[in-house]
């Protein structure tokens, strides 16, 4: 339960009243703090973000951390001056929850949007998200040279490792790749030519920590970006019952979406 939606029944907070819509994440909400699997939760009040008006809080927590962080990746990439044009920017991973959200927004917001999975399957699944091009995931996850052909524009990586290490190697010159998961391990064995010869940036990307207000810009960019049926199309409901069969899901990468 590492985010949670909901209505506020008490408040010692001038910021909030009792009635007010608000959601979480991060913090450590479901891993130092008691978090979302729960019908009642008490936490800081700088820790709440006011609901935006264009979501429900059931599709603020079908977008939620995942989805919180890939916006915060896209703003990031933006600050570094990327703009919707004809070079593509790569997600990897895409076929997971922050992976799918970001192909999403990219979509939504022009971007020419090539995707990496290891799941052929979903190419179609990812069409219908906004993906143009499917490449895939053994072209990335492999040992790479120090450094390769110009492919991305930029990149939003979820799964580090190998793959990380060869979508840097494939950055076009001045471009940006937003680290944001590591579901290919933690390691990175790179090397400087990418950084020297290109400029390519390396944007970390804390969802856990980050400030309240670009907690609150995200989120507002996000009920702008993502409509209903967008948010119905990567969302699937289970029941709390199913929870820990679908958790073991996850962790064996059997789940699309959120």
């Amino acid at each position: 339960g590492i985010d949670f939606s909901g209505t506020v029944v008490e408040s010692k907070s001038n910021s909030f009243v009792r009635g007010d819509k608000v959601l979480a994440t991060g913090y450590g909400l479901g891993e130092k703090w008691f978090g979302g699997y729960s019908r009642f939760a008490r936490v800081k009040a700088d820790w709440l973000v006011s609901l935006p008006d264009k979501l429900d809080l059931m599709q603020a927590m079908a977008i939620g951390t995942a989805g919180f962080t890939a916006m915060l990746a896209v703003i990031e990439l933006e600050k570094k001056g990327l703009t919707a044009d004809k070079n593509s920017i790569l997600v990897t991973g895409a076929g997971g929850g922050l992976g799918s959200i970001a192909v999403a927004i990219l979509s939504k917001l022009g971007y020419n949007v090539s995707v990496s999975s290891g799941r052929p399957e979903l190419k179609n699944y990812l069409v219908n998200l906004g993906a143009k091009e499917f490449v895939d995931r053994d072209s990335l996850d492999r040992d790479s040279n120090l450094i390769e052909s110009s492919s991305w524009k930029a990149a939003i990586d979820t799964v580090g490792g190998k793959t990380l290490a060869t979508v840097i190697s494939q950055i076009s010159p001045n471009g940006s790749v937003a680290v944001c998961g590591n579901a290919g391990g933690n390691s990175l064995q790179t090397n400087v030519l990418p950084f020297l010869l290109r400029g390519v940036s390396l944007l970390g990307i804390d969802s856990v920590n980050c400030n309240l207000d670009l907690r609150k810009v995200a989120w507002q960019k996000l009920s702008d970006i993502l409509d209903s049926d967008t948010i119905e199309s990567f969302t699937r409901i289970i029941s709390l019952s199913n929870l820990i069969e679908e958790s073991k899901k996850i962790l064996e990468g059997k789940v699309n979406g959120r």
